[in-house]
């Protein structure tokens, strides 16, 4: 069980499943989950081990489409922020409507860069990376 403000150092890859499990718990549709770490902190991999608790095996990193969308036990729209050069780009994909969708989740990789469009209701996680294995985990909820 996950209780907020949630933190928590893990060292190995089920480890992050078991956080990832217990997160998956918690949201619903409607929901908005900003991820944010550094390049190869596991981002990717935390959004892959959530959606797996809703029956979605094909998760894969959207950067260079900036929207992947998934249908299990839940709707999921992933978005990756990472190579977005303007706003404008977001506004072009329509993402005030992905946003608003309150029968999807929406996970948001790299949203730090773009806080303007991001409404003040989210979960926050953020992955900090020490070494190869060991990351600290922290949910927030705003």
């Amino acid at each position: 069980m996950i209780i907020l403000p949630f933190s928590r150092i893990v060292e190995s890859e089920s480890e992050t499943e078991e956080i990832a499990a217990g997160f998956s718990e918690m949201i619903s549709e409607g929901d908005l989950v900003l991820l944010n770490g550094d390049l190869g902190s596991g981002k990717t991999f935390f959004v892959k081990c959530l959606c797996s608790n809703y029956g979605i095996q094909n998760v894969t990193s959207p950067s260079f489409a900036i929207v992947n969308e998934y249908s299990g036990l839940k709707k999921i729209f992933h978005f990756d922020f990472y190579r977005i050069k303007k706003l404008n780009e977001l506004y072009d994909i329509g993402i005030e409507d992905y946003l608003k969708d309150d029968k999807a989740i929406a996970l948001i990789e790299w949203a730090e860069l773009w806080n303007e469009i991001i409404p003040n209701k989210h979960y926050e996680v953020r992955i900090e990376m020490f070494n190869e294995q060991k990351r600290k985990i922290s949910i927030t909820k705003q």
